[in-house]
């Protein structure tokens, strides 16, 4: 992990937020790279999950929403977390994260307070008055407006069973102990598809549905995400452990540097939300069959990912040390820059002139970086540790046939590749 932070500080993927002024704890701010492989981890979800699919749609809905939501859906009744604080310190911490009785902050054993029940959600006030009559929440969770959207979506795109809901955004959890770098944060982002179905007749019904969304999470893990399989784990939720809302739960967890834990969640939330809402705003939430005509409260499956775990696993995952140079192995895809452009020598104009054509050709349709620092080797290295997947020299040779060198990060094999061939070439591989 502190190669990772490190890497991410000097590189500009991941820097500390609000670093001038000491920084606030465990808040982080995405620089030039980061914000790429995050924009690039989002759309190949979006495309994936909702481009190519025929059943779902997405949305981009608000982060205050009318406070009644969150009494609706159980947020503000059930949403806390167990608290302790030590005696000796007086540092707060989550209960269930103290082990062997033992203060994470300065060792002293069985010397906590009794738990207190801490609710999560960041809470706000709406106009000038800071009165209990104007108290709102910062969503935390993106799942809610997929269900009180539910009703405008079906009516505005004629959705038939089963179907799904999908939304990319930011959610807000009062953490008691965030830490591990973007792993738990109080700020973070999230993928979720609300996925509706009719009243399972039986269990079979919504197991199907339920295995069907199992093997997609494990798809995207796998093809995606460009993840060793065998750091993946999946872990069924105990009744007793599960989400007030939840008849089936699974954890698919990762073997992060500080342990085994949580990267991505299934559950199946049943008719709970939906039911709940039309209870609380007195609107018929009810979908009609337009075959049959029957009403009824669809049942649901919700596959969450996160976005912050997503781009940490995919750094892990791709950080490797080879001869005492870091290669970040992304997958192609998902890596900031997909090319390099390198004129061989930076005082030649004819070869700069070149390729910078090159490079702004190039441009139009992918990431592309200019490295026309140091040595050759040099620019290599500096590109494999921020996972640039080819780099493409251009030389004397160049101006002579119009062809360039293709540096594969993995292989570190070359290829002479006509110019106006690359963006083939190059797309191809990506």
């Amino acid at each position: 992990m502190d190669k990772i932070v490190a890497l991410c500080k000097r590189r500009g993927f991941i820097y500390p937020g609000s670093e001038i002024y000491g920084g606030l704890a465990n808040s982080w701010d995405y620089g030039p790279l980061g914000v790429e492989l995050k924009n690039n981890i989002k759309q190949a979800w979006w495309k994936r999950f909702v481009h190519l699919r025929e059943d779902i749609v997405g949305i981009d809905a608000a982060l205050i929403m009318n406070p009644k939501v969150w009494e609706a859906s159980g947020h503000v009744a059930n949403f806390q977390d167990p608290l302790v604080e030590c005696k000796k310190c007086h540092e707060r911490f989550r209960a269930d994260h103290i082990k062997n009785g033992i203060c994470p902050n300065c060792g002293t054993k069985d010397s906590f307070t009794s738990e207190q029940m801490f609710n999560l959600m960041f809470k706000t006030f709406i106009g000038p008055a800071e009165e209990s009559s104007n108290i709102a929440y910062f969503r935390p969770e993106t799942a809610q407006a997929m269900f009180v959207d539910f009703k405008s979506v079906c009516d505005t795109n004629r959705m038939r069973l089963p179907f799904g809901i999908a939304q990319i955004g930011k959610a807000f959890r009062n953490e008691i102990t965030p830490g591990n770098f973007i792993f738990r944060t109080r700020e973070f982002e999230q993928m979720e598809i609300e996925y509706f179905i009719s009243p399972p007749k039986n269990n079979s019904d919504w197991q199907g549905f339920f295995e069907l969304w199992r093997k997609e999470i494990l798809n995207w893990i796998k093809d995606d995400l460009g993840v060793d399989m065998n750091k993946i784990h999946e872990h069924e939720i105990e009744a007793g452990e599960r989400a007030h809302y939840s008849k089936r739960t699974i954890d698919f967890e990762y073997d992060f540097p500080f342990g085994c834990s949580e990267l991505y969640g299934l559950a199946y939330r049943t008719d709970f939300d939906l039911k709940n809402h039309e209870k609380f705003s007195g609107q018929n939430l009810k979908y009609k069959d337009p075959e049959t005509g029957e009403e009824f409260i669809p049942h649901v499956i919700e596959p969450t990912w996160g976005v912050d775990r997503s781009v940490l696993v995919a750094l892990l995952d791709a950080y490797s040390e080879k001869e005492g140079r870091v290669v970040l192995k992304l997958q192609p895809k998902l890596a900031p820059y997909k090319a390099a452009i390198f004129p061989l020598l930076a005082n030649k104009p004819e070869l700069i002139k070149l390729a910078h054509k090159v490079y702004l050709d190039l441009k139009q349709n992918l990431t592309i970086a200019w490295d026309d620092r140091g040595n050759i080797g040099k620019r290599y290295a500096s590109q494999d540790e921020i996972g640039t997947p080819f780099c493409i020299t251009v030389d004397f040779q160049s101006l002579e046939d119009s062809t360039v060198t293709v540096r594969d990060r993995d292989t570190t094999e070359q290829d002479r590749v006509k110019i106006a061939d690359l963006m083939k070439y190059l797309t191809e591989r990506i």
